[in-house]
């Protein structure tokens, strides 16, 4: 039986993802590191913003995924008319979703934020309404550059979308230091070089995949028109992969609530260890991506117990990467909070819940990563249900128990977290020892 992957190819796939992974939350912290020197506030309306951002970005990420998981499998099919029509009908879906968010956002602005995070400081919510009214106008670009590097890593060539990220990244942090620190600006400085940085990366990426060479190729307008065949096969995975992330932030939007009743100590302390916590997330996210395209190609040509296999080997990896990372940063945590500029009351919650995260993250990778391998395999609609119910049940309900019945402070809010994950693992874990019956193709 022939292999679908050779280690070679495995590691040919990996690295870039696990690269581009470090780049993304290497510049989230940049980002609040540079706005800390405006001080608690800017922080504090930074983070709440991030919370709702990372909502929309999650939801188009999931089209992303729909779009990645179809177009792998028709690679392992070997139809290669039917990836392109693919990869042009999710530009198209995520273009319009990203413009509907981006209208959404400008309009509601102020709004929505006094709803979802109720009465905070002046000063924190007039910095929170500068962010967000300009990183709005990129949700369009990032959905298209998600959309495009999603592609190439279902062709498995995720170095170009590496490469892209380096740039946009790069250019992110050098417009931060110029607007911060040379023109002397507040949340602003940090909302434009992001802006500015997504449209490059938007265009850069869209021209690359409209090269002819590629497997997957965007080279018509044709190939935009809506069709709904393909949209539907899309949707399979995309929308309970969207539901489920939406959720997914909504419980994050939640506990960002409740922790922002606690006063604004507590508000900088959680979104630092937030921050810095994300370091933990990195082989799991990077592994996730490539599980996407190893297990959908897998699926395309019938090599289920070769998918299983697969994702078995990730898992090792993920778990010997994770061990590493989070005894460093027990390690290292009162240097790493220190960088913030935070007060001594915020810098000690921080060190102590990044404490609490890297203990719990024992479980983490099974449910986290391992689902990315069933939606892969079509199981999207379960990893919807679980995740769904888990968060709401388990990591909102004890949350909100811990913090505002039983006293806990801002620690009782990942506590609700940690019950969450408990539950996931244990679920998908099970789920996953009937893998080759339940894989579906497209």
């Amino acid at each position: 039986m022939k292999e679908m992957f050779s280690k070679k190819e495995l590691v040919r796939l990996l690295w870039p993802l696990i690269v581009e992974q470090i780049l993304t939350v290497l510049v989230g912290m940049v980002d609040v590191i540079m706005v800390a020197a405006v001080g608690e506030a800017a922080v504090s309306g930074v983070a709440l913003v991030d919370s709702i951002s990372v909502l929309v970005i999650r939801l188009l990420s999931a089209l992303a995924t729909g779009g990645a998981v179809v177009s792998a499998q028709y690679i392992g099919k070997q139809r290669p008319e039917e990836t392109c029509r693919a990869a042009g009908q999710l530009i198209s879906v995520t273009i319009i979703c990203s413009a509907f968010f981006t209208v959404a956002a400008l309009a509601g602005n102020r709004y929505l934020l006094g709803m979802i995070f109720g009465q905070v400081e002046d000063v924190v919510m007039q910095n929170a309404v500068i962010y967000f009214w300009l990183t709005a106008f990129s949700y369009p670009f990032l959905a298209l550059y998600n959309s495009c590097a999603a592609l190439y890593r279902s062709m498995g060539n995720s170095k170009v979308s590496m490469m892209a990220s380096l740039a946009m990244n790069g250019m992110n942090i050098a417009g931060n230091a110029i607007c911060i620190f040379g023109l002397k600006m507040g949340v602003e400085g940090v909302a434009i070089p992001t802006l500015v940085s997504r449209i490059f990366a938007a265009v850069l990426m869209l021209y690359l995949i409209c090269r002819p060479g590629n497997v997957i190729r965007t080279t018509s307008l044709k190939q935009l028109r809506l069709d709904r065949s393909m949209i539907q096969k899309i949707l399979i995975v995309g929308v309970p992969s969207g539901l489920e992330s939406a959720m997914f932030q909504f419980g994050k939007i939640t506990l960002q609530s409740i922790v922002s009743t606690l006063g604004t100590a507590s508000i900088a302390g959680f979104a630092v260890a937030s921050n810095l916590v994300t370091l933990h997330y990195l082989p799991g996210n990077a592994l996730g991506l490539g599980l996407i395209t190893i297990v959908g190609q897998c699926v395309g040509a019938s090599e289920y117990d070769q998918a299983k296999t697969y994702i078995k080997e990730l898992l090792a990896v993920n778990y010997v990467l994770l061990f590493g990372i989070c005894g460093v940063m027990a390690l290292l945590c009162r240097p790493m909070v220190g960088i913030y500029n935070l007060s001594l009351e915020a810098s000690e919650m921080a060190r102590q819940l990044i404490l609490f995260h890297s203990c719990a993250m024992s479980v983490w990778p099974i449910a986290f990563t391992l689902p990315d391998a069933l939606r892969a395999g079509l199981d999207a609609r379960f990893t919807m249900v679980v995740s769904v119910f888990s968060m709401w049940v388990f990591r909102i309900g004890f949350a909100y128990l811990f913090v505002k019945v039983w006293g806990f402070g801002v620690i009782g809010a990942w506590m609700g977290m940690f019950i969450d994950w408990i539950f996931r693992a244990i679920l998908y874990g099970w789920r996953f020892r009937g893998f080759t019956n339940r894989v579906r193709q497209v």
